[in-house]
């Protein structure tokens, strides 16, 4: 970044940046999707300048996650504009417009701290749709002058929505949750499980070669290796499939969906490696219900779920979660228990 000197010397410093994405971001942005680096991915809030932009550039606003603003930027590619960056504490700009943090009193106070009529001499400013439950137009043009165009959900719309004389089609509001969108956004939910699926192999392989007479390994892998592949299925049915099949998995609750997909990779796991009745009793209850806990962590990184909505089914999901967890462990001990010849 550097320092624009078109601005008035008594408002405060811009930094001009470039529309073009580094192979450095690039390469964040996929850490983002597969690490904790999206916790702390934040740009500081404040004013920049893409390109050349005069005092009639239009003004966006985005929040300060990068990855919010590098695609901004990047979808001003060519263009002379101005971006307006909040402070959401890192957050992108749905979900900070759902916590408050991208929204009316924010906004007002940066176009105050920046003196924005400083720098441009119309009175409009662009809100990205998914920003407009977060910010009541109406107040920030009777505080600030400046009057709110909610624009297109998707950045890359910008050019046809300013050609459009500012104005969104049906098509521009309309938020499109591709199968290529949910799949971008699967590693964040499978690296997690994964790691606590790493910990249950553990575990297993230590409760399948347990004997009275101690550990036995070769026990271990052998009575284990079911479970290691119904887990493993039970994770990729919650984490992969079921976002992946989000719109054709029936019922809307994300907690039912996966534990539907997960009875079915509960199905084909029994398929390929048959288990004894105790374990197949076990394996029903216990893999479609932990595809059903991961596959409701999805519905953070959904566009469509409301926050009541995800309360309402965490308040009903959990005490099945902690009934059927308690029930698959009396279901494994009577299995072990079998397995020894005391049953």
């Amino acid at each position: 970044m550097r320092q624009c000197c078109e601005k008035s010397a008594s408002a405060p410093p811009v930094s001009t940046v470039s529309s073009d994405l580094t192979l450095r971001e690039y390469i964040e942005h996929i850490r983002c999707r597969i690490s904790g680096l999206r916790i702390r991915y934040a740009v500081k809030p404040g004013l920049y300048a893409v390109g050349n932009p005069d005092n009639d550039s239009d003004v966006f606003v985005s929040a300060n996650y990068k990855m919010s603003f590098d695609i901004l930027r990047r979808a001003l590619k060519g263009m002379n504009a101005w971006i307006l960056v909040l402070d959401t504490k890192g957050v992108n700009v749905w979900c900070a417009a759902g916590k408050g943090t991208f929204g009316t009193d924010e906004l007002i106070k940066r176009i105050v701290e920046l003196q924005l009529e400083k720098t441009v001499s119309h009175k409009r400013i662009i809100v990205p749709q998914l920003g407009a439950p977060g910010v009541a137009a109406h107040i920030v043009q009777q505080k600030t002058g400046f009057r709110i165009s909610y624009g297109p959900v998707d950045a890359r719309d910008i050019r046809r929505y300013i050609e459009a004389g500012y104005e969104t089609t049906e098509d521009m509001r309309r938020v499109k949750f591709t199968v290529w969108d949910r799949l971008v956004l699967t590693p964040m939910e499978m690296i997690p499980a994964f790691k606590i699926y790493a910990i249950y192999a553990a575990l297993m392989f230590f409760i399948m070669g347990l004997k009275p007479s101690g550990i036995m390994f070769k026990d271990g892998l052998a009575n284990g290796l079911p479970f290691f592949l119904l887990g493993f299925l039970a994770v990729l049915a919650g984490a992969l499939v079921t976002p992946l099949l989000l719109p054709f998995v029936p019922f809307r609750s994300f907690a039912v969906k996966g534990w539907l997909v997960g009875i079915v990779a509960t199905l084909f796991g029994i398929k390929i490696i048959p288990v004894a009745t105790p374990a197949a009793i076990f394996s029903f209850l216990f893999f479609p219900l932990t595809s059903s806990y991961i596959a409701l962590q999805f519905t953070g990184s959904t566009v469509f779920t409301g926050m009541s909505g995800v309360r309402k089914e965490i308040k009903f999901g959990l005490p099945v979660y902690i009934t059927g967890a308690f029930v698959s462990f009396v279901l494994l001990v009577f299995f072990k228990l079998n397995q020894w010849g005391i049953l």
